[in-house]
């Protein structure tokens, strides 16, 4: 059955895997899950596939390398900061 996850919420599911763990081991792991994101939706197995690393230690360290491979529509509007205003 396929899974669904906003990517604010990814975190949790991240934190089922065991840590140390391979890249290829995450990656089939999550071959059933979309990962919703603010612009469209994305393969979280295929993301988790796509990023450099061989093998991630914690839940932090896989986050972060799938943030880096995510698509700058991810997020919201392009150049636009939470932060001001």
């Amino acid at each position: 059955m396929a899974r669904e996850v906003k990517l604010s919420h990814v975190e949790s599911m991240l934190g089922e895997l065991s840590y140390p763990i391979a890249r290829e081991t995450a990656a089939s792991e999550f071959e059933d899950v979309t990962l919703l994101l603010a612009d469209g939706e994305r393969n979280l197995g295929e993301l988790i596939a796509d990023v450099p690393a061989e093998e991630f230690e914690s839940n932090e360290e896989l986050q972060s390398e799938i943030n880096n491979v995510l698509p700058r529509e991810a997020v919201g509007e392009p150049y636009q900061s939470e932060g001001e205003g």
